[in-house]
């Protein structure tokens, strides 16, 4: 293992990047995996053990530098392999393949035709990464950097320039200005809120108090299909703490934390190494890079909650679990300021390259980049990343790829899941901060989930706001009761008891909901409820006055009837239900019984005849 070097200027730092730069560049030939969650729940670790005993065998090990890395964003072609020099793409690699990329491409610079990716939309083979649709047309200020290091090494970090726009603001001993370029990048915090990150900055700054301040990274968001702050700590996790540790000099605080959820196992692991990288290096805690700036950072696992303080804030009022385990009960209430690893990571960026670099991506007052994650039926699952104003057109249908295996587009949920639910006709939008509270598209946490015609709006309303309930009942007790009142119209209607006059009572307790409270939940958890009744409103009435849910997921609404003329008694049907609903002679057509049948669709996915209707 290399010796740790405690950097005490800001001169050894820089130094120390010029040996390591030239160390990394010695390897002529290097092979880059790519590692995230999604990568290794496909095999990508097996594939990097494969790799090095095949150049182990070949004796290259000392020849060749294999990086195992963070996410690339392209998870739905996991586990990927890059082999430089070439930059070429191999996509679905597995274990068996080590051996040919070794002595094909590694060695002889010969490239596997069937390891390259194809786009469909295209209908050729890609060569090399920069090629590929999906990654040429996005402006990867963040994603970009997850390939060129190993997230568990900071000597990665710090020889691809990580921890120098540190050295810099040290250098400077000016935190107005910082706060200054800040606030000319026009910085908004990457969640929900975008409040302007150095506005946000100067308030606390100019706090007096005699407590502490503290600084936190949320990445404890817990949004369904949004994994956003996840990937970032899993790929550069040093892009995150230095960002921290320049807020903390900047608004004068001395220490922070990194909270994460507890099933997030790779971010929490890199982050807490990270950690203790940066502490060895003396690029965190006493007397940083030989200043008199100390600031030390923890991290806490969470194990709920869907929101843990995405707002910067001048006083606790506003924070929520994660601050108050922070503060471990204390009465205390210091000055905190609060945002996501993606906000963080864009911090030392802007130092570095000054904020007109930020200011001149994105669209009029949403400035920069922004990532987000898209889920569901979709061709390219994944991780894009787009100058802000970016139509969801684009973001859904370009990188997306729209919906796979045949299907048909319905909606998207923006920002969900307290996010608008837009059907195909509203894809012209652009998604930036500014559309909160609008009939449009939102960034929220950056999580988009597309819908086929196989979704019912209906039920989309419910589950977004059951799974919003805990949260408000927790935080937002102002509006408790408004919805719970939503929750159980939405179940009477889609378990067939709804009634016409319920429409409108949901609408009018959807627009008063979160009026009364300063919430910034409160105010959005209606928003599915909203757009769906604007947007699909005939699925509502569907439900109601025909008895029926049009995407046939409703299992109230839902009845499995056998045709006795396609039935020929085969049996296969009754021997799947779970439920002995199912009765009738072999040979001759079966029949269910409504009464005992749970609608679990076995019977259906059972029958080879077409016997089945579902109605």
């Amino acid at each position: 293992m290399q010796a740790m070097h405690r950097q005490t200027t800001q001169e050894s730092l820089v130094e120390l990047r010029e040996q390591l730069a030239v160390e990394r560049d010695a390897y002529q030939r290097q092979i880059i995996v790519s590692s995230g969650t999604c990568a290794e729940a496909r095999g990508s670790l097996d594939v990097v053990n494969e790799l090095r005993k095949e150049l182990a065998n070949q004796r290259l090990a000392d020849e060749v530098l294999i990086r195992v890395t963070g996410c690339h964003g392209f998870c739905a072609q996991e586990p990927s392999v890059i082999v430089q020099p070439g930059n070429i793409f191999y996509r679905h690699v597995s274990p068996g393949d080590a051996g040919e990329i070794i002595s094909e491409t590694v060695v002889r610079g010969k490239v596997i035709e069937r390891l390259l990716y194809t786009d469909p939309s295209w209908g050729k083979a890609f060569r090399t990464e920069t090629e590929i649709p999906f990654y040429a047309a996005q402006d990867r200020v963040l994603l970009g950097q997850n390939k060129l290091l190993d997230p568990k090494s900071i000597r990665d970090s710090i020889a691809n320039g990580g921890y120098s726009a540190l050295a810099n603001v040290l250098a400077r001993a000016n935190p107005a200005r910082v706060i200054e370029e800040l606030k000319l990048s026009g910085l908004r915090s990457r969640a929900s809120d975008g409040l302007p990150t150095g506005q946000t900055w100067e308030s606390l700054r100019n706090i007096a108090v005699s407590q502490d301040k503290y600084v936190i990274c949320s990445a404890d968001v817990g949004d369904p299909g949004a994994n956003i702050d996840r990937n970032i700590l899993e790929g550069n996790p040093h892009a995150v703490l230095e960002g921290m540790i320049i807020g903390a000099y900047t608004i004068g605080a001395n220490k922070g934390c990194i909270c994460v959820r507890n099933e997030h196992l790779l971010a929490m692991k890199h982050a807490e190494r990270a950690i203790e990288n940066a502490r060895k290096y003396g690029l965190l805690g006493i007397n940083i890079l030989g200043s008199t700036f100390s600031f030390d950072v923890d991290v806490i696992q969470e194990t709920q909650g869907l929101y843990s303080g995405e707002e910067t804030t001048q006083t606790p009022e506003g924070v929520h679990t994660v601050e108050q385990k922070f503060w471990n009960g204390s009465s205390n209430r210091n000055p905190v300021s609060v945002s996501n690893a993606e906000t963080w990571a864009n911090i030392p960026g802007i130092v570095k390259h000054g904020a007109a670099w930020f200011a001149d991506k994105g669209f009029t007052e949403s400035t920069g980049t922004k990532i987000f994650s898209l889920s569901g039926p979709i061709k390219n699952p994944g991780f894009v990343e787009v100058p802000m104003g970016t139509s969801l057109r684009t973001i859904v249908c370009d990188f997306g790829g729209g919906v796979g295996n045949g299907g048909k587009m319905k909606a998207v949920q923006a920002g969900e899941p307290s996010g608008h639910c837009l059907p195909v006709s509203e894809f012209h939008l652009r998604v930036d901060f500014d559309s909160l509270g609008k009939p449009g598209a939102m960034v929220g946490s950056g999580g988009m989930v597309v819908m086929d015609h196989s979704t019912c709006m209906v039920d989309v309303a419910k589950r977004s706001l059951k799974f919003l309930q805990n949260e408000a009942r927790a935080k937002c007790s102002p509006c408790q009761t408004n919805i719970d009142h939503m929750l159980a119209i939405l179940t009477d209607i889609t378990e067939g008891r709804g009634h016409p006059e319920q429409l409108y009572l949901l609408e009018e307790l959807s627009e008063t909901t979160g009026e009364a409270s300063p919430s910034a939940l409160s105010k959005t958890v209606r928003t599915p409820v909203l757009s769906t009744l604007r947007y699909f409103r005939s699925e509502y009435e569907a439900h109601i006055q025909d008895g029926r849910c049009p995407a046939g997921v409703c299992h109230a609404l839902v009845h499995y009837t056998i045709q006795e003329k396609k039935c020929n008694g085969c049996g296969a049907c009754r021997k799947a239900c779970p439920m002995d609903a199912i009765t009738g002679r072999k040979g001759e057509p079966h029949a269910i019984n409504p009464d005992e049948c749970t609608k679990c669709g076995k019977c259906s996915d059972t029958c080879k005849f077409d016997a089945l209707t579902v109605t």
